[in-house]
């Protein structure tokens, strides 16, 4: 196949490109595998898994950070269960090597960067924690009222 099928069919390309390895994979000889851009894409799908997982834990602290500042919101339990959502999404796509890759100061810092101009409900936001209070693991594990402690989220209760 030319390597415009890469360029212009990519669904079309990796089909072939498949086809063309599980031939090899049964002994049979082929010249036409289009080495490059089959390393390229193997890579492409790791770094596209860890770019969920990072997404989907950016998605949690957004998420966390209106809890904070707006807990007595009629939105709150919506927002939790976007955490419990986004947390499965990620637990899902979780591998170990990730974790060395994940900066959990800058994806926290991301979030603040997308909410902190938000007002909900028309009132400002309460105080949220300077630094992340949470970690990878409790992120990727503990329940949401446990995340919302940490957060400080739960509401007074009377």
């Amino acid at each position: 196949m030319p390597d415009s099928l890469y360029q212009h069919d990519i669904l079309a390309w990796s089909a072939h490109q498949a086809a063309l390895l599980r031939r090899i994979s049964l002994g049979e000889r082929v010249n036409d595998v289009d080495w490059a851009h089959v390393a390229e894409e193997i890579e492409d799908v790791g770094v596209s898994q860890l770019n969920a997982v990072r997404s989907f834990l950016r998605q949690m602290l957004v998420h966390l950070l209106k809890l904070q500042g707006w807990p007595d919101s009629a939105s709150a339990n919506h927002w939790r269960q976007e955490v419990m959502a986004f947390q499965a999404d990620a637990e899902q796509r979780f591998a170990p090597s990730m974790r060395q890759l994940i900066n959990l100061d800058a994806l926290y810092g991301k979030a603040l960067r997308q909410i902190r101009v938000v007002e909900i409900d028309g009132v400002p936001p309460r105080a949220w924690p300077e630094t992340c209070p949470v970690g990878l693991d409790a992120l990727l594990n503990d329940d949401v009222v446990a995340l919302q402690e940490r957060f400080g989220a739960l509401p007074d209760m009377p």
